[in-house]
This record gives structure tokens, sequence and C-alpha cells, in this order.
């Protein structure tokens, strides 16, 4: 093993045992299930190892692992069509709300940060957020309920992700997800 080599893999040990374990805890938020959780995040693991020539250890890679875990996963899902009756997917978000993962610090200081965000929005700016991701309204609709034009809602919905991204700038892959999976827990 060359110099580069050594040193390569004491970074790819470095980058493993920090994020091994939350990686797992929210893998398991979508899987429900451990075991399978694990093989996720090792899998993914074996992919930075296998580009380690080109991964960057010198950057931040925790927004990288968070959604290579999150693809992952849903890929997971979708491969073994986990949910054979309507009634099962019910118990599965059940088992997910209740995980472990739900339990963390982690997830109470996001939800706070991304509250504490939310709320240092200007009123109309707040107001056209939260009618989008939390009510599901469309453009036009929130447009009509609010009385304004759609290019006014545009604008403060760009103004709105612009402010709440520099705010979660540390947590952005988790955030990005939310708005991908328009949570409801806030």
């Amino acid at each position: 093993m060359s110099k580069d080599d050594s040193i390569l893999q004491l970074k790819f040990e470095k980058l493993f045992r920090e994020h091994f374990t939350g990686l797992c805890y929210f893998a398991q938020k979508y899987l429900g299930d451990l075991d399978t959780s694990k093989e996720v995040v090792h899998a993914v693991f074996v992919k930075v190892w296998e580009n380690r020539a080109k991964f960057d250890f010198e950057k931040p890679a925790k927004s990288y692992l968070f959604t290579s875990v999150y693809n992952r996963s849903m890929n997971v899902i979708r491969d073994n069509k986990k949910f054979s009756s309507p009634g099962d997917e019910e118990v599965h978000a059940a088992t997910l709300e209740t995980g472990e993962f739900s339990d963390t610090m982690e997830l109470a200081e996001l939800e706070g940060k991304i509250k504490t965000a939310i709320q240092k929005l200007p009123e109309k700016c707040r107001q056209v957020f939260e009618l989008n991701r939390f009510e599901g309204k469309k453009y036009a609709e929130i447009a009509e309920h609010l009385q304004i034009s759609i290019k006014t809602v545009e604008t403060q919905m760009s103004k709105a992700l612009k402010v709440l991204k520099e705010e979660l700038k540390d947590y952005i892959y988790v955030f990005v997800l939310f708005l991908l999976k328009n949570n409801d827990w806030l």
C-alpha cells in the first residue's frame, strides 16, 4: 500500500467513524429496520471507497452521505415493493414516527432550527411558504387566497427558500429532503 493509499484509508476511516451511526438512524427512519439500514449505509461507504481516488475528503461530506443514504433507502423500498396492501403503508409510517431516529437530539435540534428559521421570515413571505409547503396549495391558489399576484407568490417563495437555505446551511441536506417530502412534523 502506497503512502497516498494509507492517507486515503485514514481519511475514509475517520469519515466512517464520524457518520456511520447517524446515517444508520437516518436510513432507519425510512426503512424501519436497523439491519437493512446498516446494509444501505455500508453500501454507500463501499461506493465512497471504490471512488476514493476521485472523492474529495477535504470537503464536508455530510450532505453527500445523507443524500446518498436517502436515495439508496428509497431504492430499497421501491425494489422490495414493501407495501403489499394499502394498510401496510400506514403501519410502516407509524413505525417510522416512533423509530429511534425521531428520539435523537439531532432531529429535535433540526426541528427547532427549521421552526425558528421559518418564524424569522417576513409575515407575507412566511404565509406564502407555509401555504405552499404545509398545505400543498399551488401558486395560483395562494395568489387568490391572499389576493396577490402569482408573480408576487413566486417572488415570496424564492425569497423564503433563499433565506431558509442560508439559515439552515449546516443542515441543508435534511432541509432539502424536508422540502421534497413535504413533512408535516413542524
